[in-house]
């Protein structure tokens, strides 16, 4: 496996899913803005998985897992909101969960502290 490559493949591809994010909530589907924001969230931690341990990330959507396997030190906050964003991955799937639809001002928020995360995230690779 070429770790650098493997590394690369996680990062650009959770940034374009945080892209089809931001165009998804500006149509008002903030379910499925989740989503695709949770997702983005997942794969950064799966790139730092890799980094971490030179090993292909497990088939996990558990955020707080992936941040323990990548040995990310994480602060309260930021330990509180990837178990929030983690409800999107479920909710987004399953058709009993689709009572949790986030409000405009929910989706809006945890869009803007996804993107401060991702960018956290991204700055620990330099």
């Amino acid at each position: 496996m070429h770790i650098q490559k493997q590394i690369d493949y996680w990062r650009q591809s959770g940034q374009k899913d945080f892209e089809v994010a931001g165009i998804i909530m500006e149509k008002g589907h903030f379910l499925h803005a989740m989503f695709f924001a949770e997702l983005a969230l997942e794969k950064m931690l799966k790139a730092h998985v890799v980094a971490a341990t030179g090993e292909v990330p497990p088939k996990s959507h558990d955020l707080l897992r992936l941040a323990g396997l990548a040995l990310i030190a994480l602060s309260d906050e930021k330990r509180l909101f990837l178990a929030r964003m983690q409800q999107y991955c479920l909710e987004g799937r399953y058709p009993e969960n689709l009572d949790a639809m986030p409000s405009r001002e929910e989706a809006e928020k945890a869009f803007k502290d996804c993107g401060e995360t991702l960018s956290w995230l991204n700055s620990l690779f330099k």
